[in-house]
C-alpha cells in the first residue's frame, strides 16, 4: 500500500491540510514545522499530493491544450507549425503555463472524445478538420478557446489571415506572367484522394476550410483572367509534406498538355514541386511555383510565396486565451500577409 497524506497527517500529529500546506501553501507553516512533515514523508515514501486532484480542487490544470489534425509528429517536423508553436511556448512561458498537444483522429467520434479527455483550462485550435463539431465540444465543457480558423464565428476570439485574398494574391503574379495553363497543388483536397491529378467539381466540394479558402484564391485570379475552375488543374497530395508535393507534380508529366506554373498550398509542398520539376530536365525548369508561408527553406530555394507571421499567430494566439481582452471585438486580430517574389517564378516560356 502507498502511504497517503492521512498517513502523514498521524504519524506527525496534524490535521490533513497542514500536510497539504506543506506542499502547496508552505507560508502558512513555521520552516520547522513544514520540515517535519517533509522528512517524515520523505521516510514513509510518500510522494506528495496527486497533481491531478490538487487542479481540480485549484479549477485549473496549469496548461493549454493546441489541436492539430495531424499526427504527433507533424508537431515538430512541419515548418510552419514549429514557428506557430515557438509562438505559443513563448507565450505560455510568460504565464508560467504548460503546453498539452493534442492531435485529432480523423473520425470526429475520436476527435471528439480526444478533446473531452484533455487536461488542460483551455485550447488554441491550430487546425482542425471538423472545425464546428470540435469547436461545439469545446463549448459543452465550458472551457475558453482561441480559433484561427479562416472562417470564425461571430464573438469567437479568433488570429489568423485573409487566406483566400492571400492565395489570390500569388495568382495574380502568375496571371500577370501570363500563366493560364497552371496547377493547383494542395494536401487534404478531398478525403482518402489518390495522389496526382484529381477532378473536383467544384472548390466548394474541398472539406477543409483552409484548404478551400487557399484553392478558392487562386481559382478567383484566373477567373478574372478569364480562365474557368474546370479548365484549371488540381494535383493532390498524400501528405503536407516535400515528398508528397513531389510525387504528387510528377504526375503532371502524364498530362496531354503541359502545365507552365504550379500553385502549391504549402511550402513544403512547392519545395517537393521544385524537386519533380528539376530532377526532369530542361522543360521542368521552364516552369513556375508558388509556395505558402514563407518557411526558413523557401529563401534559399528561390522559392515565390505568400509570407504570413508564423511565430506572432502562435504567440497572439495563445495570449488571446491568457489575456482576453475586455472589448470582445477586439478579440478578431487579422494578421497581414506580404507576396514575395524570388527566382522561381517567371513568364510563361516562349515556344
Amino acid at each position: 500500500m502507498k502511504p497517503t497524506l492521512q498517513a502523514v497527517a498521524e504519524a506527525v500529529g496534524v490535521s490533513r491540510s497542514t500536510v497539504s500546506n506543506a506542499y502547496g501553501r508552505p507560508d502558512q507553516l513555521s520552516a520547522e514545522l513544514r520540515q517535519r512533515i517533509l522528512d517524515t514523508a520523505r521516510q514513509m515514501g510518500y510522494p506528495g499530493p496527486n497533481p491531478t486532484a490538487r487542479s481540480l480542487r485549484r479549477g485549473f490544470v496549469g496548461a493549454i491544450g493546441v489541436l492539430f489534425t495531424s499526427r504527433l509528429s507533424y508537431a515538430f517536423t512541419d515548418p510552419f507549425a514549429v514557428r506557430f508553436l515557438t509562438g505559443v511556448a513563448a507565450a505560455a512561458e510568460r504565464h508560467d503555463s504548460n503546453l498539452l498537444l493534442v492531435p485529432l483522429p480523423v473520425d470526429p467520434a475520436g476527435a471528439r472524445k480526444a478533446v473531452e479527455n484533455a487536461a488542460v483550462d483551455g485550447f488554441c485550435v491550430y487546425c482542425a478538420g471538423d472545425e464546428e463539431g470540435i469547436i461545439d465540444t469545446i463549448r459543452g465543457r465550458g472551457l475558453p478557446f482561441v480559433t484561427t480558423s479562416s472562417r470564425p464565428r461571430q464573438g469567437d476570439r479568433w488570429v489568423g489571415i485573409d487566406e483566400r485574398a492571400a492565395a489570390r494574391s500569388a495568382a495574380e503574379h502568375l496571371t500577370a506572367l501570363g500563366h493560364r495553363r497552371v496547377a493547383l497543388l494542395a494536401h487534404d483536397v478531398l478525403p482518402d484522394a489518390a495522389t496526382g491529378r484529381l477532378r473536383v467539381a467544384d472548390v466548394a466540394d474541398v472539406p477543409h476550410p483552409t484548404t478551400r479558402d487557399r484553392l478558392a484564391g487562386f481559382a478567383d485570379a484566373f477567373a478574372a483572367a478569364g480562365v474557368g475552375w474546370t479548365d484549371l488543374t488540381v494535383l493532390s497530395a498524400a501528405d503536407n509534406d516535400r515528398a508528397a508535393g513531389a510525387a504528387a507534380v510528377r504526375a503532371l508529366n502524364a498530362g496531354p498538355e503541359p502545365c507552365t506554373a504550379v500553385l502549391a498550398c504549402s511550402d513544403v509542398l512547392a519545395l517537393g514541386a521544385l524537386d519533380a520539376l528539376r530532377a526532369s530536365g530542361g522543360e521542368g525548369r521552364r516552369v513556375s511555383v508558388t509556395g505558402f508561408d514563407d518557411i526558413p527553406e523557401a529563401l534559399p530555394a528561390g522559392l515565390t510565396t505568400v509570407r504570413q507571421p508564423g511565430e506572432e499567430k502562435g504567440r497572439t494566439a495563445a495570449e488571446l486565451l491568457f489575456d482576453p481582452p475586455v472589448d470582445a471585438s477586439a478579440g478578431q486580430i487579422l494578421l497581414p500577409t506580404t507576396l514575395v517574389v524570388r527566382t522561381s517564378s517567371g513568364p510563361v516560356p516562349r515556344s
